[in-house]
C-alpha cells in the first residue's frame, strides 16, 4: 500500500501569516486573545493554545481589557477595532491581506451609492467583516433561491467571500447581469472598476479545484482531514468525492476505519487551506503503522 499526502494541501498562504503572527506574539509573552477560533481546526487550536493563546468572542472582550488580541485572517467589522479602542485592547491585525482588500473595496462602492451583493455564508466571520464595511446594509446571499433579496433598480456591486465555489458565483452573475441594468463585478486586482467578470475568490483556494480532483482521481481511497466547522474544508471535501467516491473525511486519526483500507493500494491523504501539514503527517504515520501492516498480513 502506497500512502500519498497532496503536495498541494494544507495551509494557504494567508493562513501561514497568521499562524506566524501568533507565534511570534506568543513568543514575547504567553497571554494573547485571538478573536474567534483562529483557524478552523481543533487540533491546531489545541496545539496553539498550549502554547498560551486563548479564544473569545466579540462579546467577551472586556476580558481582554488592556492586553493583546488576535484579529484572525477571516477579519473583523470596523465596530470590533472601536470596541477594542475603548477596551484599551493592543489589535494585533493578521486579517489576510486577500480578505483586507475585499473590505477596503466593498467600502469604496457602498460609498459611491453601489448595492452591494455579497455571494457568501452571512453567519460566516468573513462576511460578518464584510458586512460591517457596508453599517450592515449589504445584502447576503447563498444560492440562486435567494436572488429575490436584490433590488433590480439600483447600481449593483457583487463580490464573494474568499472560500466561495466558483462555478456558483458565474451562474448569480449572469442572472444579476441579465436583470439590472447597471452591474458590476467588483475586483481586488485593480483600483478601477471593473466592468468584466473578475471576482473576489482567493485564486489560492479556487485554484486547489482542478488539482484537487486530480489528485483523488488518482487514488484508491482518498482520506480528506479537516476540521468539521471548515468552509473552504467542506468544499474542497465535495470535490474530492466527486472525483472519487472512496473519499472519507476525518479531523483526526482515530476516525480512521479499517474496512477504508481493505484490498487498496494507493491511497490519498488531502486536505483544507486551515489544515495543518504536520496533521496529514500524522495521519500518514498512523495509516502506514496501523493499516499497511493490517494489509499486508
Amino acid at each position: 500500500m502506497n500512502v500519498t499526502i497532496d503536495k498541494f494541501s494544507g495551509f494557504c498562504w494567508g493562513v501561514v501569516r497568521t499562524i506566524e503572527i501568533a507565534e511570534q506574539e506568543l513568543s514575547e509573552s504567553s497571554q494573547l486573545y485571538s478573536l474567534g477560533e483562529i483557524i478552523h481546526n481543533p487540533m491546531e487550536i489545541h496545539r496553539l493554545e498550549g502554547k498560551g493563546l486563548s479564544t473569545i468572542t466579540v462579546q467577551e472582550l472586556e476580558k481582554a481589557r488592556g492586553g493583546r488580541v488576535l484579529i484572525r485572517a477571516h477579519g473583523e467589522p470596523p465596530s470590533t477595532y472601536q470596541k477594542a479602542a475603548e477596551l484599551g485592547i493592543t489589535i494585533i491585525d493578521a486579517t489576510c491581506p486577500v480578505v483586507t482588500k475585499v473590505q477596503e473595496r466593498i467600502r469604496k462602492f457602498y460609498l459611491d451609492g453601489y448595492q452591494v451583493v455579497i455571494f457568501g455564508k452571512k453567519d460566516h466571520a468573513e462576511v460578518i467583516g464584510l458586512v460591517g464595511q457596508t453599517n450592515g446594509e449589504a445584502i447576503v446571499i447563498r444560492s440562486l433561491d435567494e436572488i429575490d433579496k436584490v433590488r433590480l433598480d439600483r447600481k449593483t456591486v457583487l463580490f464573494s467571500q474568499t472560500t466561495m465555489d466558483k462555478p456558483t458565483f458565474y451562474k448569480l452573475k449572469g442572472v444579476l447581469q441579465s436583470k439590472i441594468k447597471d452591474f458590476v463585478v467588483g475586483s481586488i486586482e485593480d483600483e478601477a472598476i471593473e466592468f468584466h467578470a473578475k471576482d473576489t475568490i482567493c485564486g489560492q483556494v479556487s485554484g486547489r479545484d482542478k488539482k484537487i480532483r486530480e489528485f483523488a482521481a488518482a487514488q484508491d481511497v482518498v482520506i480528506f482531514v479537516a476540521g468539521r466547522h471548515s468552509s473552504n474544508g467542506k468544499v474542497l471535501f465535495e470535490i474530492a468525492r466527486e472525483a472519487n467516491p472512496n473519499t472519507h473525511f476525518i479531523e483526526d486519526a482515530p476516525e480512521l476505519q479499517a474496512e477504508w483500507f481493505e484490498n487498496v493500494e494507493k491511497v490519498g491523504i488531502t486536505g483544507a487551506t486551515s489544515t495543518p501539514q504536520w496533521l496529514m503527517e500524522k495521519v500518514k504515520k498512523v495509516i502506514e503503522e496501523q493499516f499497511v501492516l493490517q494489509h499486508a498480513s
